[in-house]
């Protein structure tokens, strides 16, 4: 069979009527300024040592836990927990609490709940 044949036997094209739908599902809820705070904040969050301190934290259950308990449990140095405290602190998810001459450090309220709603579902409704 030759090519002409074929194009002549295959059914006649039909154009179909375009609907209006829902939100293209591609579509975003995130806009420009909060994608950038987000940034900043899973940067802090994409070290295996900064989540397992927040593990720790949320484990806690809202009670400030003093630097030296991070020590033992990451294996590190206390420069080196320092540094990954600073950074949780610095994009606000941490907040640090002087009691004499240690740091104790907690979870801010309601810090990861950004991160959390960039990965819920939100609903589509046409």
């Amino acid at each position: 069979m030759f090519i002409n044949e074929a194009a002549s036997l295959a059914a006649p094209v039909t154009d179909l009527p375009v609907i209006n739908c829902c939100t293209p599902l591609a579509g975003t809820s995130l806009g420009e300024k909060e994608a950038t705070e987000l940034e900043g904040v899973m940067k802090a969050l994409a070290d295996r040592q900064r989540l397992r301190i927040i593990n720790m934290l949320l484990r806690a259950g809202g009670e400030p836990i003093c630097v030296c308990e991070f020590e033992p449990f990451l294996g590190l140095s206390q420069g080196t927990v320092s540094h990954h405290l600073k950074v949780l602190t610095e994009a606000g998810i941490v907040r640090r609490e002087g009691r004499g001459n240690r740091s104790y450090f907690a979870l801010v309220p309601d810090a990861l709940d950004a991160v959390r709603g960039v990965f819920g579902p939100d609903p589509v409704t046409c």
